[in-house]
């Protein structure tokens, strides 16, 4: 995955790597794409949640580029679950010290196609990074993740995770996820992993057999799987927020 340019003009094809899976004749309707960029000062932390709940049968992309200085850390949200095509790439570089928590969510029904791309550049030494993603898809939906971690020369003693879990709700369904390390550096701890799958059916039969309606067992089961990627929100206000609009965004997939 290469660094985003500052004006993204040229319309992408499913050739591009980062854009294989992707829905390009609904990319061209919103191209050109600016990127916005969010600078993190050495020291500084900051937390931010993104919300991709654009209007049924429209487009949404965007695209951010985050630099992290020295010691700097940022925790993001991302839920992704609006519009026919959503797609929400983080490209980001850490420098020294610096630290990345990525929370991510997608919620996709119908035949929406939605992504979350993350190219993670760790370019100084001591750098961290988390990155967990979750993912519910129904109907004929189709659900990406795509995360790179690219650990420079200068990354000794980097630490970088990436997990990605998926629910596929009917048959009709797809997740395809990418999660891929490119290492420069021989002092690092990287691990990263992917499974998809279907609810649990003795767990479903469990709340079933307790008096719960199927599709009342069925959203309290899809909900806890989706709460893991919240679990880094530290504010807990603001967590039980964003746990209450994931909740709102899956009661309307389902």
């Amino acid at each position: 995955m290469t660094a985003l340019a500052p004006l993204l003009s040229a319309v992408p094809s499913c050739r591009d790597e980062d854009w294989r899976y992707s829905d390009i004749a609904a990319v061209e309707r919103a191209w050109p794409v600016a990127p916005e960029a969010i600078a993190i000062a050495a020291g500084d932390s900051a937390h931010r949640i993104i919300v991709q709940d654009a209007a049924p049968g429209s487009v949404s992309i965007h695209h951010l580029t985050i630099t992290l200085a020295a010691g700097a850390r940022l925790v993001l949200h991302v839920i992704n679950s609006g519009g026919s095509y959503g797609r929400v790439a983080v490209d980001v570089t850490l420098d020294r010290g610096a630290h990345f928590e990525l929370g991510g969510v997608i919620i996709a029904s119908g035949e929406q196609v939605l992504e979350i791309v993350t190219p993670v550049r760790h370019a100084g030494p001591g750098a961290s990074s988390n990155q967990v993603v979750r993912c519910v898809a129904g109907g004929t939906a189709t659900a990406t993740y795509l995360g790179k971690v690219a650990v420079m020369r200068a990354g000794q003693q980097t630490d970088a995770a990436q997990s990605f879990k998926a629910l596929l709700l009917d048959r009709g369904a797809t997740a395809n996820a990418k999660p891929e390390l490119e290492i420069f550096a021989d002092d690092v701890k990287c691990a990263h992993g992917a499974t998809v799958g279907e609810l649990d059916k003795t767990a479903l039969f469990y709340l079933e057999s307790r008096g719960l309606p199927p599709a009342q067992a069925r959203g309290l089961l899809t909900r806890a799987f989706l709460s893991d990627a919240l679990a880094s929100i530290a504010d807990e206000t603001a967590r039980e927020a964003a746990e209450a609009q994931v909740t709102t965004l899956l009661e309307a997939a389902l």
